[in-house]
């Protein structure tokens, strides 16, 4: 097991990586300090690993709240059915969340961690390749709204976070590209070392090696803890790491949060912020086309729905990055360095929505 730390001042827990930690009784118990625990997962995760989990916090008296799957259900409704549970099972303020699956289950559990009683504390036990590097990690919660992605939430920092690599052998194919989506991410913001051994290291992520996925969690927590560190809240560092999510946030809400999955969106708005950085004058078009040669070696998506500049430029103005009514975007100067800027000529952005949704 490896051990990172989050210290973001108020707050600071540990990210553990490794195998055989759903088992980890001792690793539970350090974390989960009350009686109760709420154990939030969904209908897919549950079969595979609920039982597992229950067993070991034997100790503990285990609720359950299980959610359907998929990212059209990360909602206030969704939401209300873990405050249901919390209530239904008369949890006080020293009972704890315990968020067991990917992203959505993650987001939707600290979410109402947040709210039960102004705050209780939660834990992430991360399932998937994308949660475990990148969204169970820094207190991001919240759920969707029609009008945008992600748009009632809260900052709300974990107790810790569990990351069983063991949980990765029945990922499915697309959730494991997907999760690379945001590895890759760190590679194009921060770490173009990390980019390299990516482009080279492909095949072994893709074939499952521990070794590479280990190497590949560890060092996008590191990143991320970093960055969280120095800018909680994201007035102006994290904000980098959102590279491609105003764009896929918007693709995500112009197809209804049913035909893409989030890091499949993120990998096409990667591709159109390295292409608008090349138009802008940023980068060169070696880098615009390294960005889009790693996408593709990693089986994600490169081309972008036909769905409308003007939808797509519509879902764009809810985006949270949004200052002034001016949208600000993540731009690449060079691999590993990027900036959050407005200032673009909005003709240059009409034009380049205008080429990849039509």
């Amino acid at each position: 097991m490896q051990t990172l730390q989050v210290d973001v001042g108020h707050s600071r827990y540990p990210i553990a990586i490794g195998s055989g930690l759903l088992t980890n009784r001792e690793l539970l118990d350090a974390h989960l300090r009350g009686r109760d625990v709420l154990i939030v997962t969904n209908t897919t995760v549950a079969r595979l690993y609920l039982g597992k989990l229950t067993d070991s916090l034997a100790s503990k008296r285990v609720a359950e709240c299980i959610l359907p799957d998929g990212e059209q259900h990360k909602t206030l409704q969704t939401a209300g059915w873990v405050f249901d549970a919390l209530v239904a099972k008369k949890m006080n303020r020293d009972a704890a969340v315990l968020a067991l699956g990917g992203g959505v289950v993650g987001d939707i559990a600290g979410f109402a961690a947040a709210c039960y009683q102004r705050g209780i504390g939660y834990v992430q036990v991360p399932t998937t390749l994308l949660a475990q590097v990148d969204s169970s990690v820094g207190g991001k919660t919240g759920v969707n709204h029609p009008g945008g992605k992600n748009l009632i939430g809260a900052f709300y920092q974990p107790l810790a976070v569990i990351a069983d690599t063991d949980t990765l052998a029945t990922l499915p194919d697309r959730e494991l590209r997907a999760g690379l989506a945001e590895v890759i991410k760190y590679g194009c913001v921060w770490d173009p070392l990390l980019f390299d051994w990516l482009d080279h290291n492909m095949p072994k992520l893709l074939a499952r090696h521990v070794d590479a996925l280990t190497y590949a969690i560890t060092r996008s927590c590191e990143i991320k803890a970093t960055v969280v560190a120095k800018d909680e809240r994201e007035q102006n560092l994290r904000a980098i790491l959102n590279f491609g999510h105003t764009f896929g946030h918007a693709i995500e809400a112009a197809t209804a949060y049913e035909v893409y999955l989030h890091g499949e969106a993120v990998a096409l708005g990667m591709l159109i912020a390295a292409d608008f950085s090349h138009k802008a004058g940023l980068i060169d078009g070696a880098i615009k086309d390294r960005v889009r040669d790693i996408l593709g070696k990693a089986g994600l998506p490169t081309e972008a729905p036909r769905v409308g500049a003007a939808r797509v430029q519509e879902m764009m103005q809810m985006d949270k990055k949004v200052l002034g009514g001016a949208v600000r975007l993540v731009l690449l100067e060079k691999l590993g360095r990027a900036i959050v800027t407005s200032d673009y000529p909005q003709s240059a952005l009409d034009g380049t929505l205008a080429e990849f949704f039509g």
